[in-house]
Order: C-alpha cells, then structure tokens, then sequence
C-alpha cells in the first residue's frame, strides 16, 4: 500500500524563491498615516472637552461625575503601569 505523500507536502506558494523581509523603516505603505498622531490626540482632546462642556450645560451632576470618572481611570492607569 503506497502512502499520498504529494498530498500531504506543503504547498510552496512562493514558486521555490524565498522572500526576504525588508529591514524596518524602508517601506513605503501609503495605507498607514504617519505623522498624524499629535494632530488626532488633539482632536481626541477637543472632542472630549466639548462632550463635557455639553453635557455640562445640561446637568451639573453627570458632568461632575464624569470628570470624577475620567480622573480616577488616568490615576488608575498610571498606577498600574508603574506597579
């Protein structure tokens, strides 16, 4: 009895080369927005203030609720990152 041993060989989906990985920093991916980071946080920032400063016009409580939330997580974060 023969075994399928063609069926169970991987399949070269390369053609026989191999590929070598580019040395980081050397790809030109036009899909990935470099640079833009502080440009988002600000704006993450600013989204955030005018959500407060809303809901703040509304009710003083839930706005007061929130700061307290929102100081407690960032205390929270940083004690856990440096523990």
């Amino acid at each position: 009895m023969a075994l399928p041993t063609r069926e169970l060989q991987p399949k070269n989906q390369y053609g026989g080369t191999t590929q070598e990985t580019p040395p980081p920093g050397t790809q030109n991916d036009p899909l990935i927005a470099k640079g833009l980071q502080k440009e988002q946080y600000i704006g993450i920032f600013a989204l955030g203030i005018i959500l407060i400063a809303v809901i703040g016009f509304f009710s003083r409580r839930v706005e007061y609720a929130i700061l307290f939330a929102i100081t407690l997580s960032v205390i929270l974060i940083t004690f856990f990152l440096t523990v």
